[in-house]
């Protein structure tokens, strides 16, 4: 799939199929994640592969939000240094990745930052040096996707050199 293509319809859905993600697919999101930029080029977030059923089981209790995870082939735990002032942003970068990757493969995804924090350090041996900031469940959608997304218009949400210029795309140069 062409990537502007890609990125206008890439949906978030949380219902998978049992059809298992071939290994082939995994590695394609995780180097994707690898491939996303970071602040300074640190490249410090790190990247948790969950693909047992019952560590994935293990993710959805590990949740405020994701209970929904439990049903993912698999699942990807987004880890960053919360030292670093852009470690928000590098991972929100590695998941887009990753999420673009998958979709481009027929593989969807959703994702949840309702962390029980304590409770997923334990489960995952993740360091306290690191912070568990997202995560990312992945499979094969229940039924045929259709990618159409419902979005404000941009003339709603951009502006022309200053904030409130209305946006009229005949102003572009």
């Amino acid at each position: 799939m062409e990537t502007y293509k890609t990125i206008l319809t890439k949906l978030d859905i949380r219902q998978y199929d049992s059809k298992k993600v071939p290994a082939e697919v995994k590695l394609k999101v995780l180097e994707a994640a690898r491939a996303s930029g970071t602040g300074r080029n640190m490249q410090e977030w790190r990247f948790i592969l969950v693909q047992e059923k019952e560590m994935i089981k293990k993710l959805a209790e590990d949740s405020t939000s994701g209970g929904w995870v439990a049903g993912a082939d698999f699942a990807v735990i987004v880890l960053s240094d919360p030292t670093l002032g852009f470690h928000g942003i590098d991972a929100g970068r590695a998941v887009q990745n990753m999420e673009l990757a998958a979709w481009d493969q027929g593989v969807i995804s959703g994702i949840y930052t309702g962390i029980k924090d304590e409770k997923m350090r334990k489960d995952f041996a993740i360091p306290s040096s690191l912070k568990p900031v997202v995560v990312v469940g992945f499979g094969y959608p229940v039924k045929k996707i259709v990618g159409k997304k419902k979005r404000m218009p941009l003339t709603e949400l951009a502006s022309i050199d200053k904030y409130g210029n209305k946006f009229d795309s005949k102003k572009l140069m």
